[in-house]
């Protein structure tokens, strides 16, 4: 008799698994394709046990998918750049670089101990070299279609971080999404990407997206934000200027009685100059300077001055007062709104503290102003002020302006002579050697981009390189792309709703439009698994709540720990960790191996048999509609008829199989011990015999009037006349309809028989 000890097996079979290459990905074949992608880590170090759930719901997958004769790609890669590793070497005086390999290191370490069927040969760094390469290519064909500027504007800052966000980047409350820290508001010259000018086609082709749960689809058109209005010019007497406005609503044009402008419109002090207003509108604009968009977006909506000058109403040719307002915000419409305050309840508050008129109108019906759509959406900012990014590749030359660096010329490299204080500006601005380059155009001296960019910039394309991770021609090849391309299944949190997966979304679009990626669309199928929780929190260092995984696997090995985190609860659900429930399976695989290893094995048992195909089916429909949970419940009921009837050479051939892609090591080794010869991740999946799976006998609950009084069993083919002479026959029912008259008989065929007595 063996002991089950995973920490003996484990090791061994993944070190098999190298060296066979089992999990290399197939080319050449006529296999049907299936690209199973998790979103990629950022290397911080150490895996939580939210990891692992994500991670092994993907091995799910991919193992099933290759048993059912897909040729399978399942990489794994590296989200690397960003300020957490600068922040370390801040702090340890050291460079993000050795600091960032350290980590991944580490948690590929970790990530192999867990036996994930990951293709290690298409690992990318996306802050390697031959990766970010390909990065600042993306952004120089982005200028060159006029997708990528660089303006002035108002930007969020952060000031822990000390760099500015884009809009997706400030959470609830205007927060930093990284840091947490209150976000402010700064007049910067950035670079943006103009994903506007993508909005339609975003929010159409949610449509396409029938693979995406509901609430993420929800979420982008919400951020999306389209609207269907009209664009009204109000003429300014004192300058013979126009103020343009945006409103869905130009039927209530005749209530207008006074206009609003964001503090930060360009007329605000042109309006306000050589009047008696001017002091208090220059101190006003300097007041909101301060406020978050957040306060700004819930204010009162009483705060305000007036700028002292007038617009005329277009539709009655009167002069109405022009004010400043904080929950105007000029990132919204135009920055100026009519305010008609007998239809909107904002407008009214306003208007009742500053005294201003309030005025019922019939509804304007006429043509005026030209009809718009606006979009909530801003276009994306995505230079940052750190080092540890990909360099934003231009140079800036005094004759030539801003001058594209040669793609012959990339990538621009992060120079290693930099020091990290965490003091002043990014270490980029310090660094000659960096910062002194020729202005390609004409040979003259000029200065690099010191800003980098924004780390999504590098996740919103990986999934197309992991199709072709070695090539130092091009991004990837297009055949290729093509070949698995869009990703079949996707699997990450839902806080990635809006950034990463819109960013994404834009990114494949630019592609695809210029003839790169095979599909205007990414990712077919979206799983949105939900958090692991303890002790009624989220995993988090910070909360000091999180599992190990290292030591769950070194205690009870992964194929415990991977069993756990799928059989606990469905994976769209909070899952809620329990040390119980990681000794139960735990438990379950021991009982597994001694089934194998101590009982004899018999040749056939028409009840196990039967059992068998059950199970083959009800694993087959769970693992496809991804309710793990439900296959392990049905693999622990076909393991428990074993231990009660007696095992079969069938029904542990269909154990091992079906049981192979949550716990492929413990699989692996009985499977091996039983005399096979190849793995068992190379046996093809298991068919039913539909004979088999057909229930004989049905359990019919039957009521009298309404209420259940005795269940009976019956042939799974009974009509209902069999049904009601079998009730009939039921002494139980028979106290109930005993002296009564049966007035009704209803019946759900083989789900219930209610008899209606009176």
């Amino acid at each position: 008799m063996s002991e089950y000890l995973p920490s003996r097996l484990e090791p061994k079979w993944q070190e098999e698994w190298t060296k066979a290459k089992l999990y290399q990905t197939p080319e050449g074949t006529d296999k049907p394709k299936f690209y199973d992608l998790v979103m990629f880590p950022y290397p911080s170090g150490n895996l939580h046990m939210g990891h692992v759930r994500n991670y092994a719901i993907g091995d799910i997958i991919a193992r099933f998918k290759r048993m059912n004769g897909f040729a399978v790609l399942h990489p794994i890669g590296w989200d690397a750049f960003g300020m957490p590793a600068e922040n370390a070497a801040i702090k340890h005086q050291t460079h993000p670089k050795p600091w960032t390999e350290k980590c991944i290191e580490r948690m590929t370490v970790q990530l192999k101990k867990l036996g994930i069927s990951y293709d290690w040969e298409r690992e990318v760094n996306t802050s390697s070299e031959e990766y970010y390469k390909w990065t600042q290519w993306i952004f120089l064909l982005m200028y060159q279609k006029g997708l990528a500027y660089r303006k002035k504007a108002i930007v969020n800052w952060c000031p822990k971080c000390d760099t500015v966000l884009a809009n997706e980047q400030v959470v609830k409350e205007d927060k930093c999404w990284r840091c947490d820290s209150t976000v402010e508001q700064r007049d910067l010259e950035q670079w943006f990407f103009k994903i506007t000018a993508y909005a339609d086609r975003l929010l159409a082709d949610l449509e396409k997206l029938t693979g995406w749960p509901e609430p993420v689809k929800i979420m982008q058109r919400n951020w999306i934000g389209k609207s269907e209005g009209v664009e009204i010019n109000f003429q300014l007497p004192t300058n013979n200027k126009q103020l343009t406005i945006y409103t869905t609503r130009p039927d209530t044009l005749f209530g207008v009685t006074y206009m609003v402008l964001a503090p930060e419109h360009p007329l605000a002090l042109e309006l306000a100059k050589g009047t008696t207003q001017e002091k208090p509108v220059r101190d006003y604009i300097e007041k909101v300077k301060h406020e978050s968009t957040h306060e700004r977006a819930v204010s009162t909506g009483k705060d305000g001055v007036f700028t002292g000058g007038y617009a005329i109403n277009p539709a009655t040719g009167e002069q109405v007062p022009v004010w400043l307002a904080d929950y105007v915000l000029m990132g919204y419409g135009t920055g100026a709104v009519m305010a008609v305050p007998a239809h909107d309840q904002r407008d009214h508050d306003f208007a009742k503290a500053h005294n201003l008129p309030i005025k019922e109108a019939e509804p304007y019906t006429g043509d005026i102003g030209a009809k718009k759509i606006n979009f909530k959406l801003r276009d994306w900012l995505v230079s940052r002020q750190r080092y540890w990014g990909a360099p934003i590749p231009v140079i800036y030359c005094d004759k030539c302006g801003t001058v594209p660096v040669p793609e012959s010329e990339l990538p621009v490299k992060l120079p290693m002579d930099v020091k990290f204080t965490g003091e002043g500006a990014s270490p980029l601005t310090q660094s000659k050697s960096f910062l002194e380059a020729n202005c390609p155009k004409c040979g003259g001296p000029g200065r690099r981009e010191t800003d980098t960019l924004d780390t999504f910039n590098c996740s919103s394309w990986y999934y197309l390189r992991y199709s072709d991770p070695r090539n130092s021609q091009e991004p990837f090849s297009k055949e290729k792309a093509k070949r698995w391309l869009p990703v079949d299944q996707y699997i990450g949190g839902i806080e990635h709703a809006i950034l990463h997966l819109l960013y994404s979304r834009f990114f494949t679009k630019v592609l695809f439009d210029a003839g790169w990626a095979p599909t205007d669309e990414p990712f077919t199928n979206l799983l949105t698994q939900g958090m692991v929780v303890k002790d009624g929190a989220k995993m988090s260092k910070s909360k000091g709540n999180v599992v190990d995984p290292d030591y769950i696997v070194e205690k009870y090995g992964a194929d415990t720990a991977r069993l756990f985190i799928l059989f606990a609860s469905p994976p769209e659900k909070e899952l809620e960790w329990s040390d119980a429930g990681v000794e139960g399976s735990y438990r379950f695989l021991g009982r597994v191996w001694r089934l194998i290893t101590e009982k004899e094995i018999g040749a056939t048992n028409p009840q196990v048999s039967k059992k068998t195909h059950q199970t083959i089916k009800g694993v087959t429909e769970d693992i496809d509609r991804f309710s793990f949970n439900t296959a392990i419940a049905k693999l622990m009921e076909l393991t428990n008829t074993m231990y009660e009837l007696g095992s079969t050479q069938e029904g542990i051939k269909a154990l091992l199989l079906l049981l192979s892609p949550f716990a492929p090591h413990l699989t692996e080794e009985l499977w091996r011990q039983l005399g096979n010869k190849e793995s068992i991740h190379r046996e093809p999946w298991l068919k039913f015999d539909p004979e088999l799976v057909k229930e004989s006998e049905k359990t019919i609950p039957i009521q009298v009037n309404g209420k259940l009084r005795d269940a009976i069993v019956v042939p799974a083919d009974a009509t209902e006349a069999v049904v009601k002479a079998a009730a009939d026959k039921s002494e139980k029912v028979a106290s109930f309809t005993k002296g009564k008259q049966v007035v009704k008989v209803i019946y759900v065929p083989g789900k219930m028989l209610n008899l209606v007595v009176k």
